[in-house]
């Protein structure tokens, strides 16, 4: 597990065998990745669901995934937090093809839209609704038209839009994402 700065703890909960509520784990999550080496944002996987409506099990548990995927499965849903450490050059003069690897280490090579002229070259989209929640830090938010600076505290309900993460802080961003398995109805 890569390190983070500020571990924090998931706590999850379910039913012994009478049906009382029990706290089932409490540690930190045991999953995070470093994504695109040094100076890259480190994924921290918390939990995710294989459906929705999601089971509710006495026991539940998340290890039938073991690496980075980027969007939830399909017709479900993932919590991740995502801590962005400043953006230096090295984002910034990243090729269509850098970027495409990055996404690939990711499980998810297609969300990746850079291209020449693109307004950040870690542009992707998928299609999912995510809502996205500064815990520490701010990050500018990146659209193909506009961009906003969003801080601690401040939520973004991110529908399906191609759009960027830029770290122009200085400072270490840390956000905790919910993505939810959505479909394209754009017409």
């Amino acid at each position: 597990m890569s390190q983070t700065l500020n571990t924090f703890r998931r706590i999850v909960t379910g039913h012994d065998a009478d049906g009382h509520a029990v706290i089932v784990s409490d540690a930190p999550p045991v999953r995070s990745q470093l994504v695109g080496g040094p100076g890259g944002p480190t994924f921290v996987e918390v939990w995710h669901t294989l459906e929705t409506p999601a089971l509710i099990r006495r026991q539940p548990d998340d290890s039938d995934e073991t690496g980075l995927v980027l969007p939830p499965p399909k017709n479900a849903t993932r919590i991740r937090v995502i801590e962005f450490p400043p953006e230096g050059e090295e984002i910034r003069k990243l090729t269509g093809a850098d970027a495409a690897a990055k996404f690939k280490s990711m499980g998810d090579e297609g969300a990746s839209t850079s291209a020449a002229g693109a307004p950040h070259p870690l542009m992707h989209r998928t299609q999912t609704v995510d809502y996205g929640i500064v815990l520490e830090g701010e990050i500018t938010l990146v659209l193909d038209r506009g961009e906003t600076i969003i801080r601690t505290g401040d939520i973004v309900i991110q529908n399906g839009t191609n759009h960027a993460w830029a770290n122009r802080s200085g400072s270490l961003c840390r956000m905790a994402f919910v993505l939810i398995d959505g479909e394209f109805n754009l017409s």
